[in-house]
């Protein structure tokens, strides 16, 4: 017979001091494991939402990334006539062939610098990015020393507010707009007309991707194998969305793995608090815990009674973990994108599934935290009990 649930309540409610201290050290522990979570849940969600299921990426055969790819202009060329290509309501193709150079750059009101992307596109295949538009300013002219660049960066270095002029090599481009992009990867960059940008980077007749949407997304695989196997271009071909998923693969390993990491740590703390908080608990409730036995209570159920107590006080501290990192919910910062080795800026995004995963970890610790203090309330000699020692 399983005593009832009122019970370990009740028991919880009598020890407010040490409860809330267990809970406490519980909860700072899911809130920093919800907040790894988060991070790399909130780097791989930008990275992910900067790809298009309609649209396909060609690299160089082997290339792992944008800057480690290099097509030559008759490749481009091949790629934007391709059938296969979709074409815009101008009739040209929706595609464009991007120049991708990382550029360092001071940041604003701070000491330091660090680096940027700059990515050179063809004004005429714009559209191809459905969800880029601008918030502030004009766009780019084609053909004009003018860039526009993503609004998460635009505050945090130096010379990027809408007039102001960035030097690349030896020569000035005007900031003259500011765009989002969904919240995509592409609003950590500066934009500007490749066939600009290209001399003035000494990047002459070389583009590292070609992006373009499908006439026919179904046909992707077709699509893949008829262009993989044309000597002349010697590309790969992925979908767009699948290659900047990719991209986020190791630092969402990297981060998830510190967190776990760097919580496990933590989570020993943890587990010896609620075991010092259920040691305590069975040594003040010995004449209770001898008193349960003999009213035919099993020794089975006694043990699982004071591991719900502590699944309880753990349980409390995951609530409360989980409402402490609610707040860094939407709150942007930024690191470097291992892919491209410029920053990245993003927000964390604290998941449902993070959630739940902090709760199931406040779970295990009380589990463990009870599991021992448990045991030996249930294996306890019941003469001496009954006496109180």
């Amino acid at each position: 017979m399983a005593l009832p649930i009122v019970y370990n309540l009740r028991n919880v409610a009598q020890r407010p001091v040490a409860t809330l201290t267990t809970a406490l050290g519980v909860s700072l522990t899911v809130a920093i494991f919800i907040g790894a979570l988060a991070l790399a849940a909130g780097f791989r969600a930008v990275l992910v939402s900067t790809g298009s299921e309609a649209n396909a990426i060609a690299l160089r055969k082997g290339a792992d990334s944008e800057i480690s790819s290099g097509l030559s202009r008759e490749a481009v060329n091949i790629l934007r006539a391709h059938p296969g290509v979709a074409a815009g309501p101008d009739g040209r193709p929706l595609a464009t062939a991007d120049l991708v150079v990382v550029t360092n750059k001071e940041r604003r009101g701070q000491a330091g610098s660090s680096n940027l992307t700059v990515r050179g596109v063809d004004p005429s295949g714009v559209g191809v990015r459905a969800s880029v538009r601008l918030v502030a300013g004009r766009m780019f002219e084609a053909g004009a020393d003018e860039v526009i660049v993503g609004h998460r960066i635009a505050g945090r270095f130096a010379n990027c507010g809408i007039g102001d002029r960035l030097r690349f090599q030896q020569r000035d481009f005007t900031v003259v707009g500011h765009f989002e992009a969904g919240g995509a990867a592409f609003e950590s960059e500066i934009w500007g007309d490749a066939a600009v940008l290209g001399p003035a980077l000494d990047r002459d007749n070389v583009f590292q991707t070609v992006t373009f949407r499908m006439k026919d997304p179904a046909r992707f695989e077709a699509l893949k194998r008829e262009l993989e196997s044309d000597p002349r271009l010697q590309v790969q071909l992925k979908r767009e969305r699948d290659f900047y998923a990719e991209q986020s693969e190791t630092f969402t390993a990297l981060i998830t793995g510190l967190g776990v990491f760097i919580t496990a740590i933590m989570s020993v703390g943890a587990i010896f608090g609620a075991a010092n908080t259920m040691f305590a608990a069975v040594g003040a409730r010995t004449r209770e815990i001898a008193t349960l036995l003999v009213l035919g209570f099993r020794p089975g159920a006694v043990m699982l009674s004071f591991v719900i107590e502590s699944i309880l006080i753990a349980l409390a501290g995951g609530v409360l973990g989980c409402l402490l990192a609610l707040p860094i919910n939407g709150i942007t910062t930024s690191t470097t994108n291992f892919s491209s080795f410029s920053e990245l800026a993003f927000a964390f995004r604290v998941t449902p599934d993070a959630l739940v995963a902090g709760m199931g970890f406040a779970f295990a610790m009380g589990l463990l935290g009870g599991f021992f203090p448990a045991l030996r309330a249930a294996r306890q000699p019941l003469a001496a009990a009954l006496r109180g020692g």
